[in-house]
């Protein structure tokens, strides 16, 4: 990180956190993008979806019945090829890129699991991993009255859709939580202002 970029996120972090009314609320989010935002909020993580990702269509199946996959128990893939624990939870996929183990993932999924408000719920999806246009439309109808999805291009007949500048070339959102150039602070994720999302829902 730039020291520009640094000085600048500080200050970018420390509005937002000032503008931030809605401090008690969960969000579920499809990869890292919802506990990066939370982070530079300096919110407590409501929401086992941090550190983590799944696909598109994983992140679906979740989203129709997820008390239900809450209820069920994390089964960890001994040999998944991958240098961080993959564990299953029914038949979806979670993917825990940032833990070193098993027993750590374990531990902050059901510590974070049990901190979930229902009540203040707020659901986030990246237009990535295997993302379609059905995933896109079926998310779009989810009967959850605050979601978005980030979109590589404009998306006007998608009323959930947040268009990320940037990706566009690339046919899919990239990393939101990068910086967009190497002096202003700013991330790809502050195209959409989720504070205001926080704060007013829809």
């Amino acid at each position: 990180m730039s020291y520009s970029n640094y000085i600048f996120r500080k200050l970018i972090n420390g509005i937002n956190r000032l503008r931030l009314r809605n401090r008690e609320f969960s969000l579920f989010s499809s990869n890292c993008n919802g506990g990066c935002i939370c982070h530079d909020l300096g919110l407590p993580f409501r929401s086992p979806f941090v550190n983590l990702c799944l696909s598109a269509e994983d992140y679906m199946k979740f989203l129709r019945q997820p008390r239900i996959y809450l209820a069920a128990p994390l089964e960890f893939c001994r040999d998944a090829g991958k240098a961080y624990p993959v564990a299953m939870l029914r038949d979806i996929t979670l993917h825990f890129m940032h833990y070193a183990d098993s027993e750590e993932a374990a531990s902050a999924w059901e510590r974070r699991k049990a901190r979930i408000n229902w009540d203040n719920l707020f659901v986030l999806m990246t237009d990535r991993d295997d993302c379609t246009e059905e995933i896109l439309r079926e998310f779009d109808a989810l009967p959850y009255q605050n979601k978005a999805v980030f979109t590589h291009v404009p998306r006007p007949e998608i009323a959930s859709a947040v268009y990320i500048p940037g990706f566009e070339s690339e046919g899919e959102v990239g990393n939101g939580d990068a910086f967009v150039d190497g002096f202003s602070g700013r991330k790809y994720f502050d195209c959409f202002d989720y504070v205001k999302w926080f704060n007013e829902g829809k």
